[in-house]
């Protein structure tokens, strides 16, 4: 769950990157996060994972208070997260299998929870007859699919994607949003920062749109709450 109350961020460097965000995604929801460059999606991230802290204003995720968090407590926090990103980040020399086993052992399962979790994940997200294969003789739509397996193979109870399909083709980001779908179906909370407009129109998904530092639309089923056409392009474009 997160639920952020009248946010402000500002950067060191004099930056106002948010400006009073108020928003709440539910336990077992799904949203889209859209906005242009510079509007604050990547701040919002960084404030959710616990890189940065908010200037001004209450942040809470999965029951954490990101304002009030100890140094000690982020570890326990992002255990409880799984986020996918753009550029995949594998680890090439290591088969698909150890890519999303090294996830568990850094946060030290054991060896018999490791052997029963990852074949599960790995056939929940189709790459079931790759777990021997390595990132490099992969496609990237494949690849996308192992790092979503490596955000789910600890059981988070929310999932954040940063631009998770920003690297791959219509087809195969397709993909990847019915995946990250499917995945919210089972019980997990999803929220995906995304610019591809075309697919978040076809999924008719929650859409929290952000520009200047401000949420300026938050429609439900695919349906932007904007002024008019010429607007809604300028945001997600």
């Amino acid at each position: 769950m997160i639920r952020m109350t009248d946010v402000f961020k500002v950067y060191g460097n004099g930056t106002k990157a948010l400006k009073g965000v108020s928003f709440t995604l539910d336990t077992g929801r799904f949203a889209f996060l859209v906005g242009p460059s510079g509007s604050g999606k990547s701040t919002i991230i960084k404030l959710l994972t616990g890189e940065v802290a908010p200037t001004e204003g209450e942040i809470i995720v999965n029951g954490y208070d990101m304002n009030t968090i100890k140094m000690r407590k982020l570890p326990f926090l992002r255990r409880t997260l799984g986020v996918i990103f753009q550029d995949f980040r594998l680890i090439d020399e290591k088969t698909v299998y150890e890519n999303v086993a090294f996830a568990m052992r850094a946060v030290s399962v054991t060896n018999k929870e490791i052997r029963q979790r990852v074949p599960y994940v790995l056939e929940l997200v189709g790459l079931e007859d790759k777990a021997k294969s390595k990132p490099p003789e992969l496609s990237g739509g494949e690849q996308q699919r192992v790092a979503v397996a490596r955000a789910l193979v600890n059981n988070p109870s929310l999932i954040i994607a940063d631009e998770p399909t920003g690297n791959l083709d219509p087809a195969r980001s397709l993909e990847i949003f019915t995946l990250l779908q499917k995945i919210n179906q089972l019980g997990t909370t999803v929220l995906v920062v995304t610019h591809e407009k075309a697919l978040v129109d076809k999924l008719h998904e929650r859409v929290v749109a952000i520009d200047g530092g401000r949420i300026i639309s938050d429609g439900v089923d695919g349906y932007y709450n904007y002024e008019d056409e010429e607007k809604q392009n300028r945001i997600l474009h």
